[in-house]
């Protein structure tokens, strides 16, 4: 068994100190923020503060692969989450309309899921964090870099262990990333002497608005979760403890949709949406709140076959994070933290092995994920800015957009859709099963329809009202 040290204790970081805990090693998580989480998770959407997480109190998600996740190698969290006041939600109910078979199939319950607020669903796991023997957690700890230990490769610095602002040297067999989106160990790689890992970034494009709400029953919900409304996008999401919470967003050079700060522009909008409407049947908890500057990035620690730096592993966001708007982050995230522990199961005393199988277990299983968002976010972007600038977006005939429109008319196609949503599955893999792109296929060129809701015009008349 050996020592690790995790950077980060938001629900990656801890998620993956949990189980190698579990498997015996001698865990230390350092956490920037000095304040945990209180003792009533309930209270933590109001009490909490976590400045270093700067989307907290943005809408979050958590999907199917996240549950199959934690009862398999976290049992117990699931019903943790339920009993701080986590929701069930199955995405198949009800189904849509446009569906000819509306019968209900042994399986369909894979679908289900347990979510709600960040800051809710964070104290949960930050509780079982602290009951886990051999996880010791340090909040207010603020890492200033690595320390360098022996070589591995010729050449290559290996980290073993980190520095911290106090002078305090923390000497580890491996250092994992979990500072999510603004992670500073690029700088830190640089400093110990390592090439800095290769990265793509770019601006997505959008800006949210987000409000939430509560009252005593939960919205029905009528569309889909994430909803494109021409040169905008709505998305729905139920949260814990009768609470949940509307997001209008768009481009974030269209300056009209400053106007959404106002909460009763705000309003208007959303009251134009058929499908969202009744979502603001409830009495709003906050005011709206913008977000903007949100960054894709990727990074990779081999280059040309090469590790930059062994004894350390990013995951999560400080790997790679996209736009937040499919709620598939802590999905996503989750789904590396259990393959980091399954490659440090098998390679935490041969760090050369593991820095290149946990790349290429990394490039396998995670990193499609992310390019199927990166491609889905730069369509919707190119839609969303043609219609605001008065002209015809692009045609979307891909095999996705027939995918996504076939299961508006197939059931079995609607369900292959949301195995892909949910993070259970690859839409490669989906649509290479006998039949499923043959019913792709079937869909007649055009048979999507708009949703329901302003077009541009109607919509700079709500804005400018």
């Amino acid at each position: 068994m050996g020592k690790i040290v995790v950077c980060g204790a938001g629900v990656i970081g801890l998620s993956v100190a949990i189980m190698l805990a579990q498997d015996g090693h001698e865990v230390t998580v350092l956490e920037a923020d000095p304040d945990g989480a209180p003792a009533a998770p309930v209270e933590a959407w109001a009490s909490w503060e976590r400045n270093g997480v700067t989307q907290f109190h943005q809408p979050h998600n958590l999907f199917t692969r996240f549950r199959l996740i934690c009862d398999e190698e976290m049992p117990g969290l699931t019903e943790r989450l339920v009993t701080a006041g986590c929701v069930w939600v199955n995405f198949l109910e009800p189904l849509p309309p446009s569906l000819s078979d509306q019968s209900w199939r042994p399986g369909d319950e894979q679908f289900r899921f347990v979510t709600g607020r960040r800051p809710v669903i964070e104290s949960v796991v930050a509780a079982a964090a602290e009951d886990q023997p051999g996880l010791s957690i340090r909040r207010g700890v603020r890492v200033t870099g690595l320390l360098a230990g022996r070589s591995a490769i010729p050449g290559t610095p290996h980290a073993a262990g980190v520095l911290t602002v106090a002078g305090e040297r923390l000497h580890a067999d491996l250092v994992i990333d979990a500072m999510g989106r603004r992670t500073p160990t690029a700088d830190w790689l640089s400093d110990l002497g390592a090439r800095r890992p290769y990265v793509e970034t770019e601006d997505c494009g959008f800006v949210y608005y987000s409000r939430y709400f509560t009252g005593p029953t939960r919205p029905v919900r009528h569309g889909r979760t994430l909803c494109p409304i021409g040169s905008f996008s709505v998305l729905t999401l139920d949260g814990d403890n009768g609470t949940w919470s509307i997001t209008l967003f768009g481009p974030t050079g269209d300056a009209p949709l400053k106007a959404l700060r106002d909460p009763n522009c705000f309003t208007q909008v959303v009251q134009a949406c058929p499908l969202q409407a009744h979502w603001l049947d409830g009495t709003p908890i906050t005011d709206v709140l913008p977000m903007a500057g949100i960054l894709d990035r990727y990074r990779r620690f081999v280059i040309d076959s090469a590790p930059i730096v062994t004894g350390f592993a990013a995951v999560g966001d400080a790997w790679a994070c996209t736009n937040p708007s499919a709620g598939r982050g802590l999905s996503m995230g989750l789904i590396h933290a259990q393959l980091l522990r399954k490659v440090v199961r098998a390679y935490l005393d041969d760090p050369v092995s593991f820095a290149r199988v946990w790349d290429e277990h990394t490039e396998k299983f995670v990193t499609p994920f992310y390019r199927n968002q990166i491609a889905a976010d730069r369509a919707r972007i190119a839609e969303m800015n043609a219609l605001r600038n008065g002209f015809e977006p692009p045609e979307r005939k891909s095999l996705m957009d027939r995918f996504v429109t076939a299961a508006g008319y197939d059931a079995d196609v609607f369900r292959a859709l949301y195995e892909t949503v949910l993070c259970l599955t690859l839409p490669q893999e989906v649509l290479a099963r006998p039949g499923i792109k043959d019913k792709v296929d079937r869909v007649e060129k055009g048979a999507a329809g708009r949703m329901p809701g302003p077009d541009r015009h109607q919509l700079l008349r709500l804005l400018s009202a």
